[in-house]
């Protein structure tokens, strides 16, 4: 998975901005939805992310897998994001 070339990504001190370059909106995602973006931009897979992620909060896996996916699912429907994630 990718950013669209002409999506920004900043990071802020309350998590990531990021701002559609051809529409202008922007989306803002905390801490938590900053990292699990940034594992998946560095390639890990959606199941690798949703175990870490259940590690680092104590969290059931199911649940983590469920928040991954539908993170995935809303930036890819903002059409913020290029290739599919693999499981």
């Amino acid at each position: 998975m990718k950013l669209r070339s002409d999506v920004t990504f900043a990071e802020t001190p309350d998590g990531t901005v990021l701002l559609d370059g051809r529409s202008g909106r922007y989306w803002q995602l905390n801490p938590t939805g900053s990292r699990v973006l940034a594992w998946l931009l560095d390639g890990l897979s959606l199941d690798a992310v949703a175990a870490r992620l259940a590690d680092r909060h104590s969290i059931a896996l199911e649940k983590s897998v469920a928040d991954v996916s539908s993170l995935v699912g809303q930036l890819s429907s903002a059409g913020l994001v290029l290739g599919a994630v693999p499981t």
